[in-house]
């Protein structure tokens, strides 16, 4: 990596943990700000490298780094608050999960899952609005979706908002 780049993702890092921008453009903006002369698409591919993804803080949605999530404690307590703003739904196929989310969020949902260390999840994988879920072997996946399901529904039904 160059030394360009290094301090460049440090600087966005900095800005993320300080500030929490909501986009790409508030990211520029602020580097254009601190001296660093980016593109959007360069931003994109940093935020990327630094695996900064989009959460739900206060309502809003910003920037945040996986080490501001901290591990598994975090992502137990946050696991239904997360299904109940993403998940949109959740089908059994074979030994997977089929999870539906909004355009640009299954990462999102994916890497909360991963972040639980569930027995019962082997792992994940995250396109754009759908994730798939591998269950361990002897785990029912029809059993696993109904438990998603209903700590999707649970928690909207608790006061949650459902989703953007």
């Amino acid at each position: 990596m160059s030394d360009a780049r290094a301090r460049r993702q440090k600087a966005i890092a900095d800005l993320i943990r300080a500030e929490s921008p909501a986009s790409q453009e508030e990211v520029t903006e602020r580097l254009g700000a601190l001296g660093f002369a980016v593109t959007q698409a360069t931003v994109s591919r940093d935020l990327d490298q630094l695996g900064a993804v989009k959460t739900k803080r206060g309502g809003i949605l910003c920037y945040a780094l996986p080490d501001q999530f901290g591990d598994s404690d975090w992502a137990a307590s946050r696991l239904r608050r997360i299904f109940a703003d993403w998940v949109l739904s959740v089908e059994a196929a074979g030994n997977l999960l089929v999870m539906k989310t909004p355009p640009g969020s299954a990462h999102l949902v994916g890497l909360a899952l991963d972040q639980a260390r569930l027995a019962e999840v082997a792992g994940t994988i995250c396109g754009d609005d759908t994730l798939f879920v591998a269950v361990r072997d002897g785990v029912a996946a029809g059993t696993m979706a109904t438990r998603f399901e209903r700590l999707s529904r649970h928690s909207r039904e608790s006061g949650n908002p459902a989703g953007p």
